[in-house]
């Protein structure tokens, strides 16, 4: 409940409140068209992206301390916690409000329907999973994903579903 304030409180303040984020560092493989997307999604949402294309993602998820059973493809770094994932723009910005004592946020994998991940419009906004037609059968576009809070000893609490 205190999560959905706050990002309505966010939405509300607009650009304003946008200045005040502080910069992301997203570290990425040199070629990810969905980690692009995904550093899109959190530029149109106030942040200030700054890209490092490394061909070692290995050395940068143990510099952040993410724990292998929560790796993704895009890693980055805002105010002391890591990002792991796909993570929502919003998510990020109610951990930058709460300020949990914790490590970071993760959305491991590659869930369809994540922001970078969206393979068609509209998406549902009750985390169903949608089928599209094509011509080998039936594709899925969205799946069901959580956001993990990711706590200093390494255990993880569900932060928001999806």
């Amino acid at each position: 409940m205190l999560r959905r304030l706050v990002a309505l409180l966010a939405a509300l303040a607009g650009p304003a409140a946008a200045a005040d984020l502080p910069p992301i560092d997203v570290f990425m493989p040199n070629v990810c068209l969905a980690c692009i997307d995904w550093t899109e999604h959190l530029r149109q949402n106030g942040f200030t992206v700054r890209v490092t294309r490394t061909d070692d993602m290995d050395a940068v998820k143990r510099r952040l301390k993410v724990p292998k059973d929560l790796e993704a493809v895009p890693s980055a770094r805002i105010a002391g916690y890591f990002v792991e994932g796909h993570v929502h723009a919003d998510q990020i910005k109610e951990l930058l409000a709460e300020k949990p004592a914790a490590l970071g946020l993760a959305v491991p994998g590659l869930p369809l329907g994540a922001p970078g991940r969206e393979n068609s419009n509209p998406t549902c906004e009750t985390a169903c999973t949608v089928l599209d037609k094509d011509s080998a059968g039936q594709r899925m576009r969205r799946e069901f994903y959580e956001t993990l809070l990711v706590l200093k000893n390494g255990q993880t609490k569900t932060w928001a579903r999806h």
